[in-house]
C-alpha cells in the first residue's frame, strides 16, 4: 500500500471535503489528525472522529496539546497582555505553529512524506502552518489543495453532497474555528468592513443581549502571573481557562469584530469570542499595576506589541520570541494575587486588586491626602525642579 497522506483535520468544511478529494485525486490513504488546543469536548471528539471515518479515513488521530499551548502560547500572551489591534486577543491563529510541529510528529511516527491541510490563499493559516512545517520538517511535501486549486466553498459543499458524506454544521455559510483561547468566525458579513454577524451564528455568546443574566462576582488568583485560581479553588491554567469561559461567555464578555492587517498584506475582518482571554488579560494587567514600576510597564508594552505580531504571523520559532519571553517572564516574579471581577452584560468590571507585593500599601503616603517618606518642603522643590525644562523653552521662546 502506498504511503497514507496525514491531513491535519479540524471539522469544518474545508477539512471534510479534503477527506475523500485528497483520497482520490492522489490515490493514497488519508490519516486525519485533529489537535486539541481547546474547544473540543469528549462528544465532539467523538463525533469528529466518526465524521472522519464517514469520509474516508483509514485512522484518525486525536492529540491533546492543550496543557503545551498553554505554557508555550498562552501564558506568554497573558503575561504581554497581548491584543491586537488594542482589540483582538489572539483567540484563533495562535495555536497554529503548535499544531503543525504535533502533526510533524505524528507524521514521523506514520512514516508518511506529505501533510495536507485546509488553508485558503486568502488567509493567514496557510502562512502560519507552512513556515512552521518548512522549519520543523523541511523533508516533508506539503500538500494545500483549497489554496492551490482555489476551490470555493460552494463547490466543496456540493462535493460532498453529491456523494452523500457528511457536511459540517452551518455548511458554507460561516467558518468557525474554535481554541482554548476562543472562537473566530468569518462569514459573508465580515468579508466587508459595515455589518455585524446576526445573533445566531455566535457560538458562545448567542442570546446574552437578548436573554441577560444577573450579575456576577468571581476573584481570579494568579502566581507569578500565571492564571492559578478561581473563586477560592486552586486550578490548573486549561481548567481555570475553560471555566471562565463557561462563567462569561453567556455575558457576552469578550465578543467584538477585529478589523485589521493579514500577514499578507490585505486589510481583514473576522468575528470573535474570548470571555476567557477578555478576562485573563484585563485582570492580569490590573494587578500588574498594583506591584510593577511604571517603568516596567512601559518597557513590557514596547515588546508585547511585537511579540504579538509574530505570534499572529505564525513566527513563533524566531529566537527573538525566547528573548522576549524571558523579559515577559522576569517580569512576572512579583504578579502574584487577586482580582476581583463584576461580570454584567456585555461588560467585565474590575472591582479590585489585592497582592502581597503592593506598591500602593509598600508606602506611608496617601495619594492625595497625605504626605509619606517626603515633606511639604520636598514636594515643592520636586515641582520646581519638575518645571525646569518648560520654563527654559518658554523663556528661550519668548527672547528673554
Amino acid at each position: 500500500m502506498s504511503k497514507p497522506i496525514v491531513l491535519a483535520y479540524s471539522g469544518g468544511l474545508d477539512t471534510s471535503f479534503l477527506v475523500p478529494w485528497v483520497a482520490e485525486h492522489y490515490g493514497r490513504p488519508v490519516i486525519t489528525v485533529t489537535v486539541d488546543t481547546g474547544g473540543i469536548d469528549a462528544q465532539a471528539a467523538r463525533t469528529l472522529a466518526e465524521r472522519a471515518r464517514a469520509l474516508g479515513a483509514i485512522e484518525h488521530h486525536q492529540v491533546d496539546a492543550r496543557a503545551d499551548y498553554f505554557e508555550q502560547v498562552l501564558r506568554f500572551l497573558v503575561m504581554g497582555n497581548v491584543r491586537r489591534g488594542q482589540l483582538y486577543p489572539l483567540c484563533v491563529g495562535a495555536e497554529r505553529v503548535m499544531q503543525a510541529q504535533v502533526i510533524a510528529q505524528v507524521a514521523r511516527k506514520l512514516g508518511t512524506n506529505a501533510i495536507a491541510h485546509g488553508c485558503t490563499a486568502a488567509g493567514n493559516d496557510q502562512v502560519r502552518f507552512e513556515v512552521a512545517l518548512r522549519t520543523l520538517a523541511p523533508e516533508l511535501e506539503i500538500i494545500a489543495p483549497v489554496r492551490d486549486r482555489a476551490f470555493k466553498r460552494q463547490e466543496e459543499l456540493e462535493y460532498l453532497q453529491a456523494r452523500k458524506l457528511p457536511v459540517p454544521p452551518f455548511g458554507a455559510a460561516y467558518s468557525t474555528n474554535r481554541g482554548l483561547w476562543g472562537v473566530t468566525i468569518g462569514g459573508r458579513e465580515t468579508l466587508t468592513s459595515e455589518g455585524s454577524l446576526p445573533e445566531e451564528a455566535w457560538v458562545l455568546s448567542r442570546r446574552a443581549f437578548s436573554e441577560p443574566q444577573a450579575p456576577e462576582r468571581h476573584t481570579i488568583r494568579f502566581e507569578r502571573g500565571r492564571p492559578a485560581g478561581l473563586d477560592g479553588h486552586r486550578l490548573t491554567p486549561v481548567e481555570l481557562i475553560e471555566r471562565l469561559e463557561q462563567l462569561a461567555a453567556p455575558f457576552g464578555i469578550g465578543r467584538g469584530i477585529h478589523l485589521g492587517d493579514t500577514i499578507i498584506g490585505t486589510k481583514g475582518r473576522v468575528a470573535f469570542e474570548a470571555p476567557a482571554a477578555e478576562t485573563l488579560i484585563v485582570a492580569h494587567r490590573e494587578l500588574e499595576k498594583l506591584v510593577l514600576t511604571g517603568r516596567q510597564q512601559r518597557i513590557k508594552e514596547l515588546v508585547a506589541q511585537p511579540y504579538g505580531d509574530l505570534v499572529h504571523e505564525g513566527q513563533l520559532l524566531d529566537p527573538v520570541c525566547r528573548d522576549i519571553e524571558a523579559l515577559l517572564l522576569s517580569s512576572q516574579e512579583r504578579v502574584t494575587g487577586e482580582v476581583h471581577a463584576l461580570f454584567r452584560p456585555g461588560s467585565l468590571f474590575i472591582e479590585g486588586v489585592s497582592s502581597p507585593y503592593s506598591l500602593m500599601s509598600a508606602s506611608r503616603g496617601v495619594y492625595g491626602e497625605a504626605a509619606g517618606e517626603w515633606t511639604a518642603q520636598d514636594a515643592l522643590g520636586f515641582s520646581k525642579i519638575v518645571a525646569l525644562t518648560g520654563m527654559f523653552h518658554h523663556r528661550a521662546g519668548a527672547g528673554q
